[in-house]
């Protein structure tokens, strides 16, 4: 995983390479949830770093080592980061390298996808699901509420979905389901894969 560094002292809001996911997340949808949710965590982040000693560490140790609402922040700042970047209108397919993996940890992708979108439907109220690395490079699979990261487990996260509300309710209302097997067309898995 390639972690997000401050400059002096401060997180830049991450930029999006597209407006819109096609059918699958719309730009008024991008609008709310990178436009102002993000940007809320971001600037919310670099209010509270001035005086916590975090202030020129990367993100993932401010969230390892934050608590409360900065640890809230700093994660919902990774988390999002995460979330857009591995997404394109026009996606890598998955890798040979990806797929034996996941084959290897799971029996198929069809079982790994299967896996992956019943932890992000089954989780009670906000959050994450996430496909991480353990330290002995097993693939897992967990689910993370609120603004938790695999990072704090020791774990690498590779791929994100967002389960909060406001990641899919203006296109998808209460389909979480629907929302969750519709964003495999636009995962980037060469940008998955390069987080290994």
């Amino acid at each position: 995983m390639k972690d997000i560094m401050p400059n002096n002292g401060q997180f830049a809001m991450p930029t999006l390479p597209y407006e819109a996911l096609g059918k699958v997340i719309s730009k008024e949808t991008l609008s709310f949830h990178h436009g102002k949710h993000l940007k809320a965590y971001v600037d919310n982040l670099n209010k509270m770093l001035p005086g916590s000693g975090l202030e020129n560490l990367p993100l993932s140790e401010v969230i390892c080592k934050a608590e409360g609402g900065l640890f809230n922040n700093a994660g919902q700042v990774l988390n999002h980061a995460m979330y857009f970047e591995q997404f394109a209108n026009n996606p890598k397919p998955m890798g040979g390298k990806m797929k034996a993996l996941i084959e290897r940890d799971f029996g198929s992708v069809e079982d790994f996808k299967k896996e992956f979108e019943a932890k992000g439907a089954t989780l009670f109220g906000s959050g994450w699901v996430w496909l991480s690395a353990d330290k002995d490079g097993k693939l897992v699979i967990t689910q993370q509420k609120n603004a938790e990261n695999p990072v704090t487990m020791g774990l690498t996260p590779l791929l994100t979905f967002d389960v909060w509300e406001h990641a899919y309710y203006l296109d998808y209302q209460n389909r979480r389901a629907d929302y969750l097997a519709a964003l495999w067309q636009i995962v980037d898995w060469q940008v998955v894969e390069g987080r290994l």
